[in-house]
């Protein structure tokens, strides 16, 4: 009898204690499924603007501006070929101002010309009144 009641009890601390290992493989499991998830994908605007240079983050906003839906479209085109490997920067604002110019998004720039003088840059117009 002494020894049945030995075996049950061995029984019943073996069995607690694969509860215990069952219970922590599952935490486990789940502390590592919120890790295993895809991080959110980025969008067109973010993967294009990662490959442009110089001024063209300012060229795509100015266009923007006069075409809104188009740029959308462009952006998601460019970005499908970025993605793809198809297409590789750096962009400068130049390529793309031409590009864009090419499919027929016809806009104009803010351009303005300074001169360097004596180590300070001068707007055309400052340079002409000093000159005077």
């Amino acid at each position: 009898m002494l020894q049945t009641s030995m075996s049950s009890d061995i029984e019943l601390l073996r069995q607690k204690r694969a509860l215990e290992l069952r219970k922590k493989m599952m935490l486990s499991q789940e502390k590592n499924a919120p890790a295993e998830t895809p991080s959110p994908k980025a969008t067109s605007r973010e993967i294009v603007r990662k490959i442009l240079e110089g001024r063209g983050v300012e060229v795509l906003e100015t266009a923007r501006k006069y075409y809104p839906r188009e740029v959308d479209q462009v952006e998601d085109t460019l970005a499908s070929l970025i993605e793809s490997g198809r297409l590789k920067g750096p962009l400068s604002g130049e390529e793309l101002y031409a590009f864009l110019r090419r499919i027929g998004l016809v806009f104009s720039m803010d351009v303005k010309i300074r001169v360097k003088e004596h180590g300070e840059l001068k707007t055309l117009e400052q340079k002409f009144r000093d000159s005077r």
